[in-house]
This record gives C-alpha cells, structure tokens and sequence, in this order.
C-alpha cells in the first residue's frame, strides 16, 4: 500500500466523520418538539449518548472502500479481520447503549472478535492465544477513559498516531490503513467531544476505538522484523490506558468496592477533585500518553535503546501513587445521615434554647399540672367550689383553666342511681 494510499483514505474519514457528526449535532440541539413536555426529544439524548457512531461509521466507510479499491495489496485479510472485528465491537456497544448489558456478554464477544482478528492475520496459536487476551484486556482498558469530556478522544488521536508510525516504520505497511483512518475519524469527532460536549463517544465509539487500538498493535508486533524490539516498544502505546486500570483496581479493592461499579475514580475524576479542569485534564491524559508513545516509537524504530522505555514506566507509576492519595469516595451514608441529624437536633437547641430532652420534660410537667388544677363539673353532687377569697384555677401560662365538659347525665338520675346503689 502506497503513502498516497493512506493519505486519501485518511481524508475520506475526515470529511465524511466531520459531515456526519455535524449532522447528528445539529439533530441533537434541535428544539423539543411541542408535544414532548421536559426538555429535547428522547431522540436528542440518544443521538448525543452515541454520536460516536459518525466517527464509527466515517472510519468503517474510509477503510472498506480502501479495501475494495484493493489498497491492502496482500493484507486484505489482516485488515479486513480488523475491520470486522471491531465493527462487531462497535454494534455491541451500541446495543450496550441502549440497553446496559452485563460484563460476561461483553467479554464473550469481544473475545469472538479477537479470534475472528487472530485467525484471519493466520497467527500461530501461542501468539494467538496472546494476542486475543492482549485484545480484551487493552478494549477495556480503553473504554473506560471515556469518563471525561474529550479524555479518549485526546489519547486515542496519540495512541493512533504512534501505531501509524510504528507500523510505516517497519512490519506490513498495509496495517497502517486502520490506524490512519481511525486517527483522522478522532481528529474530526474532537470538536464535538471537546467540553462542554455535544455529541459522545459512547460505549459505541470506545469499543471501536479501544479494539482497533489493541488488535492494530497486536498485528504490528507480529508483523514486525526478528531483530526489532517490538515486544518492548509496542505494549508501551497503551501506558494512560492501563494506568487509569491499575488505578482503578486499587483503589476499588483498598475501599473494599467492587471492582465492576463503575464510580468517580478514574484519572480525570481525581483530577477534578485537585481543580483541574475537564479540558485540561484531557490535555494532561494526551501529553502523559505522548510520552510513552514517542519512547515506544522510537524504540521500535531503533533510535533509541529499550532500556529508555524504564523512565517512562517509572513516571507513570509515580503517578498512579499519587493520584492514589487523592480521595475518590465520600464518606458512607450511615455516617452522613448521624451527621445531618446531629446537625438538625443541635439547630433546633440553638433556635428554641432549650434543649429536646428538657422541652419534653417541661411539656409533660406543664401537662400533669394543668390536669391537677381542672375543677369538677359545676352542677355536679358533691362538688365543692372554690374557698372565698382563693382565685380561679390558673394554667402555668397563667390562663383560666376550663372545666371539662357536663356528662349529660341530669342530676335527679344520679341522686337515684346512689339511692339504689346505697
């Protein structure tokens, strides 16, 4: 495949992920229609949760009309593997987008795909086995830097960029199609992306990118000559992607979570908590991916020793540990809840003065008082007034008390009702 060859497939993505993604935009920002009450349409919110589908389909578009056109020369196999494995990727996280799947579904076909990928670039089985496992763990990986506005978008235009090179450099020049189209599918979707963002990737366009990412660099460093360092220089592509997962795993398991709940403790969430802003913790995630990816690069072109890949590996686990000590989770809601009621109680000591213990205490001995101090029905026998010169029966709040209703029973029944008893 000639460099003219990548150039124009590259284009053809560009234009055609810039065209659709505007198109989907514009839909999205769409008024809502009158008989809808609360906001945009449903369909807004589902354009905009995968608008990753444009640079899905602008990138699968640019690369099978390379195919057909015959610009594989020999590799149509591999590419078209690679092709096919992660348009199956990017149909089941669609479906993932509309309606959550579980882990075990996911993984079951995303390892289809790899196979698919490994038997179709006719890999022996042990590199196979390798590079299928490789695959899963580095999709993954990928997929869950999209947590951000704009984060995977950023480190997948870097990730793309150095597979290009590597694979211009040395290997099949063929495997440098998907990366090419894939970089400028990315570069068109960015705009979109970018915070505060219109369109998102979704689980649909991080599947895509995060496998044609993994299996691309899985075939480069099987294609790659004997005596290149590709096993050193290539795995290195993927350090912010399998640092955010290290991160993650860590943390989770330190807190006692579960490692498959997804919460805010990702790199960029954690970067939030520091004041960082959503757009500059996607350029911090490029600028730390660029790092590994230029040492992998050059690496594997062998203008660089393997021993130099050491500085950028220490970097990245320097700032796992310290992204590790920044808090990721709020304290349990047990404790908040004995803090929000402790608060309540001491305000409503300090508005009254007195405290809950104490204003009971008054309200039940100001009522026995009150009920001591009632008089009998007037009329009644046997009642006694009040002795002359004594005052009426007063409340503590210093009211007349009331005497209870008459029973209604009239006084010559119960003079006989006594008589009889008597």
């Amino acid at each position: 495949m000639n460099v003219l060859g990548i150039i124009a497939s590259g284009v053809a993505a560009l234009f055609i992920t810039v065209a659709l993604a505007k198109s989907a935009r514009r839909v999205a920002l769409r008024p809502h229609v009158p008989d809808e009450p609360g906001g945009r349409a449903p369909r807004a919110d589902v354009l905009r949760r995968t608008g990753g589908a444009t640079a899905v389909l602008g990138v699968g578009t640019a690369t099978g009309a390379a195919l057909w056109l015959g610009a594989a020369d020999g590799s149509a196999g591999s590419v078209g593997g690679l092709l096919a494995g992660a348009g199956t990727v990017a149909v089941l996280g669609l479906v993932h987008d509309l309606k959550p799947l579980g882990a075990a579904p996911r993984l079951a076909v995303q390892a289809g795909a790899a196979v698919l990928v490994v038997c179709l670039a006719g890999l022996s089985p042990a590199a196979g086995v390798l590079a299928v496992l490789w695959t899963v763990l580095v999709t993954n990986a990928f997929a869950l830097l999209d947590h951000a506005h704009g984060l995977l978008t950023a480190v997948g235009l870097v990730t793309a960029a150095g597979l290009l090179a590597c694979a211009v450099v040395g290997g099949d020049p063929a495997l440098a199609l998907l990366p090419t189209t894939l970089l400028a599918g990315l570069s068109g979707f960015l705009l979109h992306t970018w915070h505060p963002a219109r369109l998102r990737l979704g689980a649909v366009g991080a599947q895509f990118t995060g496998f044609a990412l993994a299996a691309s660099g899985a075939l480069v460093l099987a294609a790659a000559p004997a005596g290149r360092t590709a096993w050193a220089a290539l795995p290195v592509l993927a350090t912010v992607a399998l640092a955010d997962s290290v991160l993650v795993l860590i943390s989770r398991r330190r807190a006692g979570r579960s490692p498959l709940r997804d919460t805010d403790d990702h790199i960029a969430h954690r970067l939030r908590r520091v004041r960082v802003t959503v757009p500059g913790a996607a350029v911090l995630a490029a600028l730390w991916a660029a790092v590994p990816v230029a040492s992998g690069t050059l690496v594997y072109a062998e203008l660089l020793h393997p021993a130099f890949l050491l500085l950028p590996l220490a970097g990245t686990a320097a700032a796992v540990y310290a992204l590790l000590r920044i808090p990721a989770y709020a304290p349990p809601r047990t404790a908040q809840s004995r803090t929000g009621s402790s608060r309540t109680a001491s305000s409503r000591t300090t508005s009254s003065g007195v405290a809950p213990s104490r204003t009971a205490a008054a309200r039940r001995t100001g009522a026995t008082g009150a009920g001591a101090v009632i008089p009998a029905a007037a009329g009644a026998p046997g009642a006694k007034g009040a002795a002359p010169g004594q005052s009426a029966a007063r409340t503590a709040a210093g009211q007349p008390t009331v005497p209870p209703p008459p029973t209604g029973r009239p006084a010559a029944e119960a003079a006989t009702a006594a008589a009889e008893r008597g």
